[in-house]
């Protein structure tokens, strides 16, 4: 397709759907199969949910929100409620009954729509005092819940049997109307609607097709398991593959994962670093339990793989045993992602080197991109025929990237956000002369790669006034086998201290190794179980500088959680809350 010249969201949709026609596009599991809804049958709905939309009021402007796990039906109520001309308002599964009240409210929502009774609780209470004039429920809700008027998707839909149009007149909507409003995962304080335009998600699209053409672009497969309330999913798992008329898989859930991807065969995947470090914990895992010769022949396969693509030479043994290694453990790798897979894409958050290294070795390419949902999300992505994996990448097409005199990375673009709802302040904070102020601290190296160094307002400086990057030491603490999470400390100190939360499996084995009873909470206390937490903290100073290495810590039995409040959905600590909730533990090490 012509990025180009393309209107607006809904008429990508209408368009590639009527090419799609009645093949599958996207695909759900149900009853222990796959089951697809055609690109004609998409095409259908979308038109009828617009009709249904328009009358029951809803005007060009109006913002509708949508709740509801990943499926066929997300995709079409977005784009339904796109091309009734009103801004589509995403929310998280998760959020609890104040943070829907604060969407609601914020963004002045007329309507909802939700998946069904699970999620319709929490969105209830806050619609009600929202006052939201309708919800339509995919499935039957409990009972009268109260509030505002309920329809049913099926009914709503059926209704316009032979009076709605194949394709809705989208005459009215244009490249730089609002498509959606999608609100920030609240790492700093109150979640903020960013207002994002058609064309801002279809120059992040050209970028991504640009970006990929080097695989050779076929009949490419998703399979999409981030929320698609994020940004990130939003265009790079949802938006861009329905441009190149790609089939979309709906994951089960993150513990089906694995099997999702043998049955499904993905060709592209997106995801966020800490699936990925998820992935590396539970491959070495199982290597270091089979042990033996297996061990050995996976662990040469890494050790040889990284040489490579570090341009080191391999010695005359290695060069004759690589290929056997290929044969014999890296095709069985790719088996496990199904076998056709041309790359993972990570954003969202850093990647660690030695997990991008660790699965380039074993031939499974993982690209590291950037962005942020203020650039509807993507500002840059290493290219497959190029990636170094220390930085993330060249910025996409059609995008002016420059660093400030103080190190922040500034943008500018089709892709920028068109401000934050109702918030002129933060909006003039943010962009200043076009340039989009990205609160990243970065650097270009010579071939025009982007390096992020830290996010501004993250960075540590302590007392002797060295700036000290957090999510790096993290970032290391957590590819530990002893260690699930962390956070580190010392703004303003004389030095590094850190809050870990052990690994869960590993604290089991440990307890039944020592005699001890598998209860995290005792664990936490216990002298010698510190001892084995401390050793892991050992190996890591040794590569850290005199600055970054972490002198004491405490431990928590809590892991960081969206229920907490101290993860975001899109798997992000909420440094504020965990120093509200640890600050004081924290101060105590400087003091003991």
């Amino acid at each position: 397709m012509d990025y180009d010249v393309c209107t607006s969201l809904p008429a990508m949709f209408f368009a590639n759907t009527a090419e799609i026609g009645d093949r599958g596009f996207l695909w759900e599991r149900c009853d222990g199969a796959w089951k697809p809804v055609s690109g004609a049958q998409a095409r259908s709905d979308a038109a009828a949910l617009s009709n249904a939309l328009k009358s029951l009021g809803v005007v060009k402007g109006d913002r509708i929100a949508l709740i509801s796990e990943n499926r066929p039906e997300w995709l079409i109520a977005d784009i339904g409620i796109m091309a009734a001309g009103a801004i589509s308002v995403p929310a998280y599964v998760t959020n609890q009954v104040s943070d829907h009240l604060h969407i609601l409210g914020d963004s002045g929502a007329k309507g909802a729509i939700v998946s069904g009774p699970a999620l319709a609780r929490n969105l209830l209470p806050a619609a009600r005092e929202a006052g939201l004039d309708f919800i339509i429920t995919m499935a039957p809700l409990d009972g009268d819940m109260g509030g505002p008027a309920i329809h049913l998707w099926s009914d709503l839909l059926g209704a316009q049997d032979g009076t709605a149009p194949a394709t809705p007149d989208l005459s009215a909507i244009s490249r730089t109307d609002t498509a959606c409003l999608i609100y920030t995962s609240g790492t700093g304080g109150t979640p903020k609607g960013v207002m994002l335009s058609h064309g801002a998600i279809l120059s992040n699209c050209k970028g991504a097709y640009h970006l990929l053409l080097g695989f050779g672009l076929d009949d490419e497969v998703f399979l999409s398991f981030l929320p698609l309330s994020h940004s990130y999913e939003h265009t790079a798992g949802l938006m861009f593959p329905l441009s190149i008329n790609a089939e979309i898989y709906y994951a089960e859930s993150i513990d089906k994962l694995a099997a999702n991807m043998e049955e499904v065969k993905p060709t592209i995947m997106t995801a966020v670093p800490r699936l990925y470090e998820t992935m590396y914990g539970k491959i070495i895992r199982g290597v270091q339990q089979k042990g033996g010769l297996s061990e050995k022949l996976f662990m040469k396969a890494v050790a040889t793989g990284r040489k490579k693509y570090e341009g080191t030479r391999l010695s005359l043994g290695e060069s004759l045993i690589d290929p056997v290694l290929t044969k014999l453990v890296r095709k069985k790798v790719a088996g496990r992602f199904g076998g056709r897979l041309k790359a993972m894409v990570s954003g969202g958050a850093p990647l660690n080197y030695e997990v991008g290294v660790f699965f380039k070795a074993l031939d499974v390419e993982l690209l590291q991109g950037y962005g942020q949902t203020e650039s509807a999300p993507i500002i840059s992505c290493n290219p497959p025929a190029n990636n170094k994996m220390r930085t993330v990448g060249p910025p996409f097409v059609d995008i002016d990237l420059k660093i400030a005199d103080d190190g922040e990375i500034l943008v500018r673009g089709e892709l920028v956000m068109q401000g934050y709802w109702n918030n002129p302040e933060a909006t003039a904070e943010a962009i200043s002369d076009g340039w989009l102020h990205t609160g990243d601290i970065g650097e270009l190296d010579e071939h025009g790669h982007l390096k992020i160094t830290d996010r501004k307002k993250d960075i540590i400086v302590n007392s002797g006034g060295d700036n000290i990057a957090p999510q790096r030491i993290e970032g290391f603490l957590e590819l530990q086998p002893e260690i699930a999470q962390s956070m580190v400390y010392g703004d303003r100190k004389p030095n590094i201290v850190a809050l870990i939360v052990p690994q869960q499996e590993f604290a089991s084995d440990w307890a039944k190794a020592n005699g001890k009873k598998p209860d995290m909470a005792a664990l936490v206390e216990d002298a010698d179980f510190r001892k084995a937490i401390s050793a892991a903290i050992d190996r890591v100073n040794t590569d850290m500088s005199v600055i970054e290495r972490v002198r004491k810590f405490i431990l928590t039995a809590e892991p960081f959680t969206t229920d907490n409040g101290m993860m975001t959905p899109s798997m992000k600590i909420r440094r504020h809350v965990i120093r509200e909730n640890f600050g004081d533990a924290l101060e105590a090490l400087y003091t003991r």
